[in-house]
C-alpha cells in the first residue's frame, strides 16, 4: 500500500493541483480587477515562487489554467513568460454559439430569445436619465446612414442590425447589455454570414419592406428619446415578425460564429 504520510511522494502529488488553483485563483483576481491589465506580463516563474511559497509544477499548472481559460497566453522559449487578456464579450458570443452548436439549437429559437429580452432593452434605453447623451447619438448616427443606405439592401440590412445592436449595448443595464448582445451578436453573425451569402436579405429584397422597417426604428427612436419606457417596450415587441424562411437550421458556430468573434474578441 503506497504511503500517504505528510512528506511522502503521492501525498505531495495530491496537493499540487489543489496549490495549483489557489494559485490561479490568487493571479485570476489581479486580471480580473484591472490590477494585471491588458497586455501586461505575469511576473516571472522565478518571482512566482517566492511570492506564493510553492514548488515549479503548481506553478506551471496554474499558468495553465488560466492559458485554458483565456487569461493569458504562455509564450515559450527565450522570452518566455505570460501575457495577460482581459475577457472579451466576444469570447462569450463563442462560447454561446459553441453550447447552442452542441444542442443543435435553429436559428429561430436565438431569434426567439432576442424577441423575448430586447423590448427590456428598448425600455432600459428610455428609461436612462443620461439617455441623451449615452444612447440617442449612437442610435441616431446609425439610423441616419441607414437612412442614406435604403436603396442598398445589404448595406441596409447591416446598419438596421446594427441598430439593434446599438439599442442593447447602450440599455445601461451591463448584465443585460452582456447576455442579450451575445444572442443579438449571434443572429447578426448569421444573417450576415447566411443571408448575403446566398444573396437573399429576406424581406428586406423589398424596399417597401426596408422603407417600413426604418419608420419602426425612427418610432422607437422617438419613444426612446421622450422617456416612454412602456411605450419604447411596445415599439420594440411590434417591430419583430415571425421568423423568415430558412432559419430552421441550427446554429453553425464553427462556420459563422468562429469568423466574427474568435479572432477578434
Amino acid at each position: 500500500m503506497a504511503s500517504t504520510s505528510e512528506g511522502s511522494p503521492l501525498r505531495q502529488q495530491l496537493r499540487q493541483p489543489r496549490l495549483a488553483e489557489m494559485v490561479a485563483s490568487a493571479l485570476r483576481s489581479r486580471i480580473l480587477s484591472g490590477e494585471l491589465a491588458d497586455g501586461a506580463m505575469l511576473p516571472k516563474q522565478d518571482e512566482l515562487l517566492e511570492e506564493f511559497g510553492v514548488s515549479l509544477p503548481p506553478i506551471r499548472e496554474a499558468l495553465r489554467i488560466l492559458e485554458t481559460e483565456g487569461l493569458v497566453t504562455v509564450q515559450r522559449g527565450n522570452v518566455g513568460g505570460a501575457v495577460v487578456h482581459q475577457p472579451q464579450p466576444g469570447k462569450v458570443v463563442y462560447m454561446m454559439g459553441l453550447v447552442l452548436q452542441s444542442r443543435q439549437v435553429p436559428l429561430g429559437e436565438v431569434l426567439d430569445a432576442v424577441v423575448a429580452f430586447e423590448p427590456a432593452c428598448a425600455a432600459a434605453c428610455a428609461s436612462r436619465p443620461d439617455r441623451d447623451d449615452s444612447v440617442l447619438p449612437t442610435l441616431r448616427t446609425t439610423l441616419d446612414a441607414a437612412r442614406a443606405a435604403i436603396g442598398d439592401p445589404a448595406a441596409y440590412t447591416g446598419l438596421a442590425r446594427q441598430f439593434h445592436l446599438d439599442l442593447v449595448r447602450h440599455c445601461g443595464n451591463e448584465a443585460m447589455a452582456l447576455v442579450v448582445g451575445a444572442l443579438e451578436s449571434l443572429w447578426t453573425a448569421h444573417v450576415d454570414q447566411l443571408a448575403r451569402r446566398r444573396d437573399q436579405h429576406g424581406s428586406f429584397d423589398d424596399v417597401a419592406a426596408r422603407r417600413r422597417s426604418a419608420r419602426e426604428h425612427e418610432k422607437l427612436f422617438a419613444r426612446i428619446e421622450r422617456g416612454d419606457a412602456r411605450g419604447a417596450e411596445q415599439v420594440s415587441r411590434a417591430h419583430f415578425r415571425p421568423t423568415e424562411q430558412g432559419w430552421g437550421e441550427s446554429v453553425d458556430t464553427a462556420g459563422v460564429v468562429a469568423a466574427e468573434f474568435l479572432t477578434g474578441g
